[in-house]
């Protein structure tokens, strides 16, 4: 007897439709965001560190990530699943970014092909910010907050996300490999205490520490 392989068709009707739907919700979100930072962060702020204008208020400016990919250099299948997977959780091709001089310790030649970057500002950081903070780090596990160390003296936010596969856009059937990455949002904060203001008014879900 000879068995017929059925194609998951309905399967990757019902994904798309998924998608789609999340992708709907995300854009009604990140217009309440951006709404709410017009009607109600930038007055709150203002308020809050006596500013005289509000284009003194803190804002979000723009988001890096970061992949390193240095112990993956000799494996091209590796690098190339990566740069498809961060730009399909950023909407936005990524940059193969090189060392800028050699380590001899780690067989790193200078120009060799390292990391990979993507540089988002617009409306496509805004979407990439709605769908980490509202999907991605909830499905963490055990996430209690992100760490008040995380926002630096210069009051931009630094989170290591240790799973990619955590983003709603991967789908885990098939994915082949786990990664790590980096996510840098750059403020116009000039201190730590209005970087930490500003992601707490737009609902950042920062740790919160009981004295």
């Amino acid at each position: 007897m000879k068995f017929q392989r059925i194609r998951p068709l309905k399967r990757s009707g019902f994904v798309r439709n998924v998608k789609a739907k999340f992708k709907i919700s995300v854009k009604i979100i990140m217009q309440s965001i951006r709404e709410k930072y017009n009607k109600t962060v930038v007055p709150e702020l203002k308020k809050q560190f006596k500013l005289k204008n509000s284009f003194e208020v803190p804002k979000i400016e723009k988001t890096v990530v970061n992949v390193g990919v240095g112990k993956f250099l000799n494996d091209s299948a590796m690098i190339a699943d990566i740069l498809k997977s961060i730009e399909t959780i950023t909407a936005q091709k990524p940059l193969q970014t090189k060392a800028r001089k050699s380590i001899a310790g780690f067989k790193i030649r200078e120009g060799l092909e390292v990391g990979i970057k993507v540089t988002l500002r617009g409306q496509r950081m805004w979407d990439f910010i709605e769908r980490m903070v509202g999907a991605a780090l909830p499905r963490v596990k055990d996430f209690h907050g992100i760490k008040l160390s995380a926002v630096d003296s210069d009051g931009n936010l630094n989170i290591g996300i240790k799973e990619h596969m955590i983003f709603p856009e991967i789908l885990p059937e098939q994915v082949k490999n786990v990664f790590p990455f980096q996510v840098t949002i750059v403020t116009s904060a000039k201190s730590k205490e209005e970087g930490m203001a500003l992601f707490r008014a737009l609902g950042f879900p920062m740790e919160v520490i009981n004295s």
